[in-house]
């Protein structure tokens, strides 16, 4: 079997997310990767309908972020990698979120969850 990673690396956006009553007044920086372990490996050929579009991922974690307002992060992650695992071609989905302004003494905090089918 051949396989393969496709991935995003450092997706910014802007979402109501957090458990504190500020984080629910305003929307703050959201920062995510997602890394997906795909069957099948690449096409040579060209053909977008034969691999894992990277921009599907994507579209699934700004519509989580429409939705509404998300309490935990963990939710957050829980959440797009099911949706990153709907497509039976990926095997495993990791995804990493983090909020740079969380901690003020830290750079960023955050979760990474691994799931697989």
């Amino acid at each position: 079997m051949s396989w393969g990673r496709v991935f995003v690396e450092g997706l910014e956006l802007s979402a109501s997310i957090g458990v504190l009553e500020h984080e629910h007044r305003a929307r703050q920086p959201l920062f995510v990767d997602i890394t997906l372990e795909v069957n099948n490996g690449f096409s040579v050929e060209g053909d977008l309908s034969s691999v894992i579009d990277y921009r599907v991922p994507v579209d699934h974690a700004k519509r989580l972020v429409k939705a509404g307002h998300i309490e935990l992060i963990e939710t957050f992650a829980e959440n797009l990698a099911a949706a990153c695992l709907d497509d039976d071609r990926v095997l495993v989905a990791t995804v990493r979120v983090w909020k740079p302004d969380a901690i003020a003494d830290a750079k960023a905090s955050g979760v990474e969850i691994t799931r697989q089918r």
